[in-house]
């Protein structure tokens, strides 16, 4: 069995093992909304067991886990923050009310087992070039990734921040966040998400993994079209009547001044 073979199952049986500990805990809890703060630590412990593995200590295999370890404890612990006492994410409790007694199960493999799935998917550019063992140089194009990385990293953390000061404030209730970086794109914290992976993708295609470009593919249409942009925007008119006009002037996803 080849190391990247190794890597892939070794990962994913670590990443399934983890999703269930998560999925009965969050029967404990009747709290389904423990999954996301994983999210960023699940690549976290992809990278370096990957790295661990193939003893992976090369500059480019070092730069790629820690790039993703600042990237991902920084996101976890924001979300982790964020969700504090404050009940389950209105998108679980909306899965719960309608499957009723089947939650349990339905959470097991379309929320927990699911995301592992996308997880490792999604985690096939470092895993690539983790377990390829090819010592490549780095070059120009390797501070272009770090730099979309960086861009990705600054408007990522930048917009959470600039939401959390906004809604903590009691006099924005109701009202649509249109300043700050929010005020050029709608979303830039899932921009910030499009760039780091874009950014990682370049670091790690040198060293073999160029073959995995369907990865940050499919993080890009996530964030766009599937559990991004489009299901957050499904019900948010509904609870911010201003935000239809703020949709009119501000650009969906990538940066630009307001129209």
């Amino acid at each position: 069995m080849s190391p990247l073979a190794q890597t892939l199952l070794i990962s994913f049986g670590c990443l399934t093992g983890i999703m269930v500990i998560l999925w009965l805990l969050s029967l404990a809890r009747h709290d389904a909304s423990i999954i996301d703060p994983f999210w960023g630590t699940g690549f976290v412990i992809i990278a370096w067991l990957s790295c661990g593995w193939n003893h992976a200590t090369d500059p480019r295999s070092l730069l790629l886990a820690e790039l993703t370890t600042v990237w991902g404890l920084r996101l976890s612990l924001y979300l982790l923050w964020r969700n504090a006492n404050h009940g389950e994410d209105r998108r679980y409790a909306a899965m719960r009310a309608h499957h009723g007694a089947n939650f349990a199960w339905v959470s097991l493999f379309t929320v927990f087992l699911l995301q592992a799935v996308i997880l490792w998917f999604v985690a096939f550019p470092l895993q690539a070039a983790l377990a390829s063992q090819k010592a490549a140089p780095l070059t120009a194009i390797d501070a272009i990734g770090v730099a979309i990385w960086s861009l990705g990293f600054l408007f990522e953390s930048i917009g959470d921040w600039q939401m959390a000061r906004f809604q903590a404030n009691t006099e924005n209730a109701g009202r649509v966040m249109d300043r700050g970086l929010w005020r050029y794109t709608r979303h830039p914290n899932y921009f910030g998400d499009f760039c780091v992976w874009w950014g990682l993708y370049l670091l790690a295609a040198p060293a073999g993994a160029a073959w995995t470009i369907g990865s940050p593919i499919i993080m890009s249409l996530l964030l766009m079209k599937v559990s991004g942009v489009t299901l957050l925007e499904s019900t948010i008119t509904d609870r911010r009547p201003d935000y239809a006009a703020y949709k009119e002037r501000t650009s969906s996803f990538f940066p630009w001044f307001p129209r």
